[in-house]
């Protein structure tokens, strides 16, 4: 908003204090001439020569008020608002992008202080909510990759394959793109804070094993690799697309981070004692339990996977929180990986 220049806030202090200090003397002034007026009653020769003498001392008083007033209102108005310059940089560079400068004003406790302090942290909060909304478009980018890498898996081998059924590609095709429609707006839903908010429904984790299995097969047979799936009934309460993408994401690592040949990837689901439970096993390499704990954090593989153009983790940890669960990965002895994911079982299930 454009505004007309006006007078900055240290004139109007200086001002308002040099003003002030001339008040005060002329009042100081008015008193003392009042008070020489009435000790000397009478006598107009005598009030000549004080009036005389008082009168150029009155203005030399008046003078040096007026400089002195200015000059200290100046400096007094300076130290004053010094805190207030701290805090107007530190807008200005937030403004321009920069939230992770902080004013840290120094001293006791007063009005700046409090203001200071706020304003901190007013950035803090902002560079976390930025910094999550970034690590949520990396993730829901990345998270997207698997249905697009799936149907490009179908297209390969449709164009491998010219005898191959063109019917059942579009409709494999066509339920891949309205699943990855669903997921998108899950993930939208999942972007807010107490990601919380998404319609709970009955789901049972035992078909959406079966369909991620489903899905995935060519991409199975693509690498080589055995699906097996098996279980119980596994009924839990949640949001189905979140679900199904946090099992298909589960079985697409376990597929595309296996053994070059004759690889097996098992998908089970079960009950425990108030829960349900989705485990997901593949062989592979031998993998350490330190390498193991830093594959939940967004992105982080192992070294020979790092450079892999295939989706890793990404929102699995948190779309299972927001189910009330745990995703929990485990070495296996003979190479490869477990992850289990146990939600709250459902009510009367």
């Amino acid at each position: 908003m454009d505004r007309q220049p006006g007078w900055s806030v240290r004139l109007k202090l200086t001002l308002s204090y040099a003003g002030f200090l001339m008040l005060a003397g002329v009042l100081l002034l008015a008193a003392v001439w009042v008070f020489l007026l009435r000790s000397y009653p009478s006598g107009m020769l005598i009030r000549s020569v004080l009036l005389r003498g008082f009168g150029p001392a009155v203005a030399a008083v008046l003078v040096f008020l007026l400089l002195f007033g200015l000059l200290g209102g100046w400096i007094l108005a300076g130290r004053m608002l010094a805190p207030l310059d701290r805090i107007t940089q530190a807008t200005r560079t937030a403004a321009d992008g920069s939230l992770s400068h902080r004013i840290r004003l120094p001293g006791r406790q007063d009005e700046f202080r409090e203001l200071a302090d706020t304003f901190d942290q007013m950035l803090a909060q902002l560079e976390a909510h930025v910094a999550e909304q970034q690590r949520f478009a990396a993730n829901a980018s990345h998270e997207l990759r698997t249905p697009l890498a799936i149907s490009k898996t179908l297209i390969d081998v449709a164009r491998a394959d010219p005898n191959h059924d063109n019917g059942e590609l579009v409709e494999r095709l066509h339920t891949i793109n309205t699943r990855a429609i669903d997921l998108t707006e899950a993930l939208l839903l999942l972007s807010r804070v107490n990601q919380r908010s998404f319609t709970r429904e009955p789901v049972d984790l035992s078909l959406v094993a079966e369909e991620a299995a489903e899905t995935l097969h060519p991409l199975a047979e693509k690498h080589g690799v055995t699906l097996e799936t098996n279980g119980d009934i596994a009924p839990t309460t949640g949001s189905p697309a979140l679900l199904l993408q946090l099992t298909t994401n589960l079985v697409h690592n376990a597929i595309v981070h296996n053994l070059q040949k004759q690889g097996t990837v098992w998908v089970h689901t079960g009950v425990r004692p108030e829960t349900v439970v989705l485990t997901v096993e593949n062989t592979g390499e031998q993998l350490t339990p330190q390498l193991v704990a830093t594959l939940t954090e967004p992105f982080q593989r192992g070294t020979e996977r790092i450079h892999t153009d295939q989706a890793g983790l990404g929102l699995g940890m948190a779309i299972t929180e927001a189910h009330d669960g745990t995703l929990a990965l485990t070495p296996r002895p003979a190479g490869g990986l477990r992850i289990t994911v146990e939600l709250p079982e459902a009510p009367g299930g």
